[in-house]
């Protein structure tokens, strides 16, 4: 892979943007405290570098102080050890120490690339509590491994892009609602789970880790680039075959994007393969989410409750209070595709 097809990778929201876990876990009600004013912000890189003066790191200074909270950015983020800002055992210090540290209130990981889950195996577990963690690409490992590890806050969003995408994240930081998003139901049914996002490569990079966390009961959302519909396929067949998607609920698939050389005549499309993979599991499924590398990638948070109807194509967060509501009223989410398809 070339350093610019890497840096493409990293920019890519900008662009267009041991054993698994042996306890199902339902949605987290234990939340990290809402963002105030004040609030202290440490940028984090664990999967690429960032040059001095990047203009993305300008702009989320710019954006945290109109929400008056301060920025910080440790001498680590602008170093530079081959690909990545630092020696594994350097990032892996540097993450350990701000999610430790009780003065930081929430961690962005503004890098993408690859080389998250290198600081994962550095001798050090996330633990249990609340944190507000916000990144996604190739960092989407540091937020399945907290998911596994029982702690909230892990958000799958991006800082950049429009001023509509910023403040949904801001919304979920601060403790306020957001709208639900919509895609295109390809499947019906109607399925409550736990939500669990991600970019497909780097979660399929984690089978077999501890940092794969449990899907039982899951609301999955989906998202990649850079890999041509036979790699998806290939991904989609071996969690098909591990048994990954049993007791999965729903899922929702983001954006997929490629090289237009990477399909020759007579192969599958892209969005042939997703419905030939997935649509044959009888959960509600929706394509077409603004979610992922491209533009709009909208944020959402992982470990809470969510709904997604597969027939308006609407993913929609519940509240703590509503998902007690809704309980006699929900049937489970194959019954509900049975129903609705006879």
């Amino acid at each position: 892979m070339t350093l610019w097809r890497r840096r493409e990778l990293l920019i890519g929201a900008l662009t267009v943007a041991a054993p698994f876990a042996a306890v199902a876990r339902s949605a987290v009600q234990d939340h990290p405290a809402p963002l105030k004013r004040g609030a202290r912000i440490a940028a984090l890189a664990p999967g690429t570098w960032m040059e001095r003066g990047d203009p993305l790191l300008e702009q989320l200074r710019m954006r945290c102080q109109q929400q008056g909270w301060v920025l910080q950015t440790p001498p680590e983020l602008g170093g530079q050890w081959r690909w990545f800002s630092g020696t594994d055992q350097q990032r892996a210090a540097a993450l350990r120490q701000a999610w430790l540290d009780p003065s930081i209130d929430a961690l962005f990981l503004v890098g993408g690339g690859w080389g998250s889950a290198r600081v994962l195996e550095q001798d050090w577990s996330i633990p249990p509590g609340p944190r507000w963690c916000v990144g996604f690409s190739d960092c989407s490992a540091v937020l399945l491994a907290q998911l596994a590890a029982g702690s909230s806050g892990g958000i799958h969003g991006w800082f950049g892009g429009s001023s509509g995408q910023w403040q949904r994240l801001v919304s979920l930081l601060t403790g306020a609602s957001v709208q639900p998003l919509h895609g295109v139901g390809l499947r019906p049914g109607v399925a409550e789970g736990t939500l669990v996002v991600s970019n497909l490569t780097v979660a399929t990079s984690l089978i077999g880790t501890p940092w794969f966390p449990s899907l039982r009961g899951a609301i999955l959302v989906l998202e990649d680039t850079g890999e041509a519909p036979y790699r998806i396929d290939r991904q989609l067949t071996q969690w098909r075959a591990a048994g990954l998607l049993d007791g999965v609920r729903g899922i929702g698939l983001g954006r997929f994007s490629w090289a237009e050389d990477d399909v020759l005549p007579g192969d599958f499309s892209m969005a042939e393969i997703l419905e030939e993979r997935l649509g044959s599991l009888g959960l509600p499924l929706v394509r077409d989410l603004p979610v992922g590398h491209g533009r709009p990638n909208m944020a959402l948070p992982l470990g809470v409750s969510a709904r997604l109807d597969g027939r308006t194509g609407e993913l929609t967060l519940v509240r703590a209070g509503e998902v007690e509501q809704k309980k006699g009223a929900l049937r489970p989410p194959n019954e509900w595709s049975k129903t609705q398809l006879s």
